[in-house]
């Protein structure tokens, strides 16, 4: 058997995905249109998963989206009507601002305030970035 074949073979034998690439998943809002605001009823789950406190999540969705807004005890006030998908981008653009790191691309950081700066710090790849967004 020459080497081609060989490779053919190992191909057929393997499952069609060993790893995944995805190991972090943002979850997705789910809430509902009650007058004139919008409530997010699964706010606190996503601040969770990313391991950031929803108020300051909250406020970077808040300026971002040009509306005011409060969290209740269990959700997330908008108040104003935005469609669920400009909300998931939203929190999104946070992600890639406050939680992932710009170095290795991995979620697991947290945020450190030196002296007047704040900086994302990698718990992964020990990096140190300055965070760029400001609040």
């Amino acid at each position: 058997m020459d080497y081609a074949e060989l490779l053919n073979r190992a191909r057929e034998k393997s499952p069609e995905k060993t790893v995944s690439n995805e190991r972090f998943e943002i979850p997705r809002v789910r809430g509902h249109i009650q007058g004139v605001r919008t409530v997010i009823s699964n706010f606190y789950q996503i601040a969770s998963a990313l391991h950031r406190e929803p108020a300051h999540l909250l406020k970077f969705v808040l300026k971002e989206l040009a509306t005011p807004g409060d969290l209740k005890k269990n959700a997330a006030i908008i108040g104003s009507k935005v469609p669920a998908t400009r909300i998931n981008q939203k929190i999104e653009d946070y992600a890639y601002a406050f939680v992932f790191c710009p170095v290795c691309n991995r979620p697991d950081t947290r945020i450190v305030k030196e002296k007047t700066r704040h900086t994302l710090k990698c718990q992964a790849c020990g990096a140190v970035s300055p965070i760029r967004k400001r609040l």
